[in-house]
């Protein structure tokens, strides 16, 4: 057999996965300051060597992070009143008054309310001559300050209904309202600089702990994103700029109608000739933020599926070939080696396998998934190599309690003749009385099986219910609200230490 030798699975390890919205704190959603330090230290004291997050990025309507204005902007909701307070750029009073009691719960809309308020007060005291900030103000992120000071102006509609020199970006006209909106463009270029300086201080906390971070990079852009405002060329778009071709994922797992994202899809013939640049220099950036990313949809690169921009479902969508190596080799050949992992859920064929082995990307392995009784279902322990990581569930699925509480009796019988010898032969105590107790077996399988990385949601390490679930796909309101009330206790730090001794992952 060959020896694996994937810097992220070569060597048994564990992480944890948490995103910052969800950490404890003051200012209803969480953010970068203390508690994200405090969550790194559990995790130190634990023994996990990784800490996985969903993307970092300013979100839109329904919250989400796989929808965002700008592929590598940073969410401003996660930048900490009290750390702009020490700067100097507001009052501890200022800070205060962004409170929201902590009951469990994001609060997206009262803190975006409270923090911009806040940053604006930030950014009237903050020295725009600063020659970081300046060499900041030329780089991509000009076209999203531009993006969203255009977009106040016209009363956030979608790009699609400004005046035609502004739709289509036209630099003389660009040059215009910049001039004439100096205050606002500086604004939204103060937004991304405060967090990405606020985000290096606390990776550089993190990676000090000898702890690395897992970041996302989703497939698709939003359709009213300055991505796609300002390179039109590179998607299925209409001549004026409506979409054309949409993305989604046919009837699977999560849904019987399929997925309608609305995404607007690649146009994968212009990125091929301009050698894939755009994504050369997006795979850049999320490097710059994290030390390890994961490629959300990995399948979309060997074959996508592309549904009419005037459906009302997916079922009537096709499926449409990708880049292929070809995109990972150019990124290879322009950034060197890179750390991926390849989220390969869903609906694979022979094709996403070929993909998989080509680029020798660790794919996932979603414990919940594995009792079908289906003795070839690739996501049994026996099943399992080691250059993949193992995930008890990921941000859409349920808690292991929830899964376990909501299974349907033959459901139930499938899983107790597949899960009851795996737990066995694992030498894991099999008789259990409580779903809890149940999920702490499951996790420990997870842990003990051949998995270079194992992957837990802090969910399941806490063994807490499904009211604690970060994501339902396909229902539009109500999710990415978890967070933890308090910090981790540092009494399970204990015991976590030596659940990942026992299978060597400390």
């Amino acid at each position: 057999m060959k020896k694996n030798t994937n810097p992220i699975t070569s060597v048994r390890r564990a992480g944890a996965l948490l995103h910052i919205s969800s950490l404890p704190g003051a200012y209803g959603v969480g953010t970068m300051g203390k508690e994200a330090r405090e969550f790194a230290d559990f995790l130190k004291k634990s023994g996990f060597s990784y800490w996985q997050i969903l993307p970092l990025v300013q979100t839109g309507m329904g919250d989400s992070p796989y929808q965002s204005v700008f592929a590598a902007s940073g969410n401003p909701l996660f930048i900490d009143p009290d750390v702009l307070a020490e700067k100097g750029l507001v009052t501890e009073r200022e800070a205060a008054e962004n409170k929201i009691k902590n009951d469990g719960t994001a609060h997206y809309g009262e803190a975006f309310e409270k923090r911009f308020s806040l940053l604006r007060k930030a950014f009237a005291r903050f020295d725009r001559t600063d020659a970081e900030f300046i060499a900041f103000s030329k780089t991509e992120f000009l076209d999203y300050a531009l993006f969203m000071a255009i977009r106040k102006n016209y009363g956030n509609v979608e790009f699609r209904f400004w005046e035609k020199p502004l739709r289509f970006h036209q630099a003389e006209a660009l040059e215009k309202f910049r001039a004439e909106n100096a205050d606002e463009v500086d604004f939204w270029l103060f937004v991304q600089f405060e967090f990405y300086r606020q985000w290096e201080d606390l990776k550089a906390y993190v990676n000090g702990l000898g702890i690395k971070i897992i970041g996302d990079i989703p497939l698709y852009m939003a359709y009213d994103s300055a991505d796609v405002w300002a390179n039109p060329r590179l998607f299925k778009l209409n001549k004026n700029l409506t979409r054309r071709k949409v993305a989604g994922v046919p009837p699977d797992y999560f849904s019987a109608t399929g997925q309608l994202w609305g995404n607007p899809v690649y146009d994968w013939k212009v990125h091929e000739a301009e050698g894939f640049s755009w994504w050369i220099e997006r795979i850049r950036l999320a490097f710059s933020l994290y030390d390890v990313v994961r490629i959300d949809h990995f399948r979309g690169f060997d074959r996508y599926f592309e549904i009419d921009a005037k459906a009302e479902t997916a079922m009537g969508g096709k499926w449409k070939k990708g880049p292929g190596i070809a995109l990972f080799d150019a990124a290879k050949a322009a950034l060197g080696d890179l750390p991926f992992i390849a989220e390969d859920l869903g609906s694979l064929d022979t094709g996403v396998y070929r993909l998989m082995k080509k680029t020798g990307y660790p794919g996932m392995k979603v414990l919940q998934f594995a009792f079908d009784g289906n003795k070839d279902n690739p996501y049994l322990p026996q099943n399992i190599s080691e250059n993949s990581v193992c995930y008890t569930g990921t941000h859409d699925n349920d808690t292991l309690v929830g899964f376990l509480n909501n299974l349907q009796d033959r459901e139930r019988k499938n899983l107790n003749a597949i899960l009851v010898p795996l737990l066995r032969e694992a030498k894991i105590p099999a008789h259990v009385s409580t779903s809890r107790a149940e999920a702490a077996a499951m996790r420990a399988l997870a842990l003990s099986c051949r998995s270079g990385l194992c992957v837990l949601p802090v969910q399941d390490i806490l063994l807490t219910g499904g009211e604690t679930r970060m994501n339902v796909p396909s229902v539009a309101s109500g999710n990415w609200r978890y967070r933890l009330k308090k910090p981790m206790p540092q009494k399970l730090a204990e015991e976590l230490k030596k659940l990942l001794e026992k299978y060597a992952r400390a």
